[in-house]
């Protein structure tokens, strides 16, 4: 076995949102990689956020503020990066929101804004790099699905019609463009440790379980919440040589949630 082909050497890596959390462990495992990393951020605030924590870790970094469901700024990222650094060889679409707010309470505008982020974004991202990926001969799409690419849950009614759609266009970009040398796949993660969830896993006063957090404990063969750490792998998997028969999957690592019916009362 080859183990080179888990190299990302000479690779230009560019990871949407990618100051903190998900898009950054997956960025600093391409850098670890050999990888020269590339991300945005909505703000400044974020990017200079983001631009301290790599430099705190060793790694060179270059930050763009790019709203990446503006298409003209996408497409001017893009130029700049090859101009400055390169062809692009990985694109994460990794940044997204989510509004947990019930449907029959939710305005199309607020439905409207997280599809803009989850799913159209994306296809914007991808739309941008695939043009020089083709002339290239060899290009990685790595988009970042969820569970709710299969599974409804309340209050979450943009945020899994988006990953939904996102699971097929990843099966698209896929079918589309594979003859180009292109491979597009997805990682699925489950619940992972955030900051963002850091409130689901306190402990309560009584020293119990918070009931989210005990209800995702139970959902989940492994027992636990999965860690950024956990994606790292995987996510240098897809964008390795290692994966180019690899296409239009979708990679969950969830603990094995998705496998599991639950416990018997």
């Amino acid at each position: 076995m080859n183990l080179n082909a888990f190299s990302l050497e000479n690779k230009i890596a560019w990871i949407t949102g990618a100051s903190y959390g998900i898009g950054f462990a997956i960025a600093e495992a391409y850098a670890d990689c050999g990888a020269t990393i590339v991300f945005n951020d909505i703000n400044e605030e974020l990017v200079n956020k983001g631009l301290k924590a790599y430099e705190e870790k060793g790694i060179k970094a270059r930050g763009f503020v790019c709203d990446v469901t503006d298409e003209k700024a996408v497409n001017e990222l893009v130029k700049t990066v090859e101009e400055e650094i390169g062809v692009i060889d990985i694109l994460v679409n990794n940044a997204g929101i989510i509004r947990r707010i019930p449907m029959t309470e939710m305005s199309a505008e607020e439905f409207r804004k997280v599809i803009d982020v989850d799913l159209n974004a994306p296809f914007i991202c991808a739309k941008a790099v695939i043009p020089s990926m083709k002339k290239k001969g060899h290009g990685k799409i790595i988009n970042i699905c969820s569970m709710m690419s299969e599974l409804g849950r309340e209050t979450v009614s943009a945020y899994a019609a988006a990953k939904g759609g996102l699971k097929m266009l990843t099966k698209n970009i896929c079918s589309e463009f594979g003859e180009f040398n292109i491979q597009c796949n997805g990682i699925g993660p489950g619940y992972i440790e955030t900051p963002q969830t850091a409130p689901l896993r306190e402990r309560q006063p009584d020293g119990s379980r918070h009931p989210f957090d005990q209800f995702i404990i139970s959902k989940t063969p492994a027992a636990r919440w999965g860690k950024t750490e956990d994606l790292q792998g995987p996510a240098v998997f897809l964008a390795s040589d290692a994966s180019d028969f690899v296409n239009g999957h979708i990679l969950y690592v969830d603990g094995g949630i998705l496998a599991y019916i639950g416990k018997q009362p």
